[in-house]
């Protein structure tokens, strides 16, 4: 049987109708004193897609958020919605589960993809530079 979600020993129900206020107190104190100053005009768009989104998904449709809104802290209210975030590069899409309540929106979206080493080439060593060509 799997384990229901808590955060700081609430439900996502009772997060969910939590009001803001409380929901902040209960966060860690970085994303609480962001939050405490108030959300950005961008953050305060993105709030409004989202919410426009989740009602368009209740009446049946596929809708989707694109954001270059990486600092926005994930609310409950985000959850079981999917965000297209900007990477730098391109938007990598970030399916919001209960477990990333709290977090910021760009963890899940990395910028820099990892190092991945080829097999040395002509000049990457210097015991290359004596190999002939042919």
């Amino acid at each position: 049987m799997p384990r229901e979600f808590t955060y700081r020993g609430y439900t996502l129900n009772q997060l969910q109708s939590m009001a803001m206020d409380e929901f902040i107190n209960i966060l860690p104190s970085r994303q609480r004193r962001s939050l405490h100053r108030g959300l950005t005009p961008e953050q305060r768009t993105l709030l409004e897609k989202i919410r426009e989104t989740k009602e368009a998904i209740r009446k049946g449709s596929n809708a989707i958020v694109k954001t270059h809104v990486r600092d926005m802290i994930i609310l409950p209210e985000m959850v079981s919605i999917t965000i297209l975030v900007h990477n730098g590069k391109n938007f990598v899409p970030v399916e919001i589960k209960p477990e990333m309540v709290g977090h910021y929106l760009g963890e899940f979206a990395v910028t820099n993809k990892p190092v991945k080493h080829g097999t040395p080439g002509i000049g990457s060593s210097r015991s290359s530079m004596y190999v002939p060509l042919r």
